[in-house]
């Protein structure tokens, strides 16, 4: 996937009718494996017509669910952050995608968190600084530089194109190399310095700056899947999400991370508007506006400090809040999956 999509070549919205445009992320939505997994939650999303004209643009989890709009074709574009300008440990994910609505139906887009742009680590040979004890290096694009410092172990992040690898020194600077990077490529770089004799003097030597590429390092298209299978519900920071929670009936003592959305279970119904009655379950979804029984998970409220903290009755103010539960996942509670026996909770 390119970091751009051109728009839809297709005909704009109309006035034949209106249609129903849902956005959610992919069950089995990739990224690529690092340690900073960003809340797919707070991501920027924006979704516009054929004309530029905007639907929609906020954080994701603010979004309706169901959007109702002329029918036509659409972009729908997903970031996790704004990226400008070259940083470092700034890896930005996301998806782009073009819809087209029919009047009268439904066009649901099932977004990807896939990174969007590519990063560069240098390892400098310790003999760099005294071969150059004035030089220093850059990584530059054509929309900035960082300065890499010998002792500098983050990854600079690009935007996808011409990088280069610059040596400033004496007051001149030298392009050692440039690489065409591609989203998602990490690349690692050794810079070292090696002796080549001198033509006008072959019983010289002269200082040459080398790079080579770190093979054990390099890769293209490696990904990781979220809240993927052997690391999901492991811990917090790898919790299930509620979709993957409403498979995952049998699992015990897992971690799942949601909104709570509504309580005042019953067999058949749920409440997603306040006033509250119940004090013993909740209802959690994905998002903090989600409001269709189908797509949340169930929660039993045992007496004691996980009730006091969470019951919507005594606390309001947790209508839309993210909470992570630790528990056991059920195919069936008050006639929806859901978690019991909960032995820890975090609530954010």
């Amino acid at each position: 996937m390119g970091l751009l999509i051109a728009a839809c070549d297709v005909i704009g919205p109309d006035d034949l009718g209106k249609g129903e445009l849902r956005v959610s992320f992919a069950k089995d939505a990739v990224t690529r494996n690092i340690s900073e997994i960003p809340d797919t939650g707070e991501f920027l999303l924006a979704i516009t017509d054929s004309k530029g004209g905007t639907v929609y643009s906020g954080k994701y989890d603010a979004c309706p669910e169901v959007l109702e709009v002329p029918s036509g074709s659409y972009t729908v574009n997903v970031v996790s952050h704004e990226f400008k300008k070259p940083a470092f440990s700034s890896p930005q994910f996301g998806d782009e995608q073009c819809v087209n609505v029919p009047a009268g139906g439904v066009a649901e887009v099932k977004l990807m968190c896939e990174q969007l742009n590519c990063g560069i680590r240098l390892k400098i040979s310790p003999d760099f600084l005294t071969a150059y004890p004035g030089g220093v290096l850059f990584l530059k694009s054509s929309e900035g530089k960082l300065m890499y410092g010998y002792s500098e172990q983050r990854y600079a992040y690009f935007r996808p194109g011409n990088v280069s690898l610059v040596l400033s020194d004496g007051g001149t600077d030298e392009v050692l190399m440039t690489r065409n990077l591609q989203a998602r490529q990490m690349l690692s770089l050794k810079v070292e310095v090696a002796e080549s004799v001198a033509p006008e003097d072959p019983e010289t030597t002269a200082a040459k700056v080398s790079v080579a590429i770190d093979t054990t390092r390099s890769w293209l298209n490696d990904t990781y899947e979220i809240g993927g299978a052997g690391t999901a519900g492991a811990s917090v920071a790898d919790a299930m999400t509620v979709a993957q929670a409403r498979s995952s009936a049998g699992a015990k003592e897992v971690w799942v991370s949601g909104y709570i959305v509504g309580g005042d279970l019953s067999s058949a119904s749920a409440s997603f508007a306040a006033p509250f009655d119940s004090r013993t379950n909740l209802v959690i979804g994905p998002k903090s506006t989600t409001s269709n029984r189908a797509s949340c998970l169930s929660v039993q409220l045992v007496a004691g400090e996980l009730r006091e903290a969470l019951n919507l009755v005594d606390n309001p103010s947790n209508h839309g809040r993210k909470v992570l539960l630790k528990g056991d996942l059920v195919e069936a509670y008050y006639g929806m999956p859901g978690i019991k026996n909960i032995t820890d909770f975090e609530l954010r």
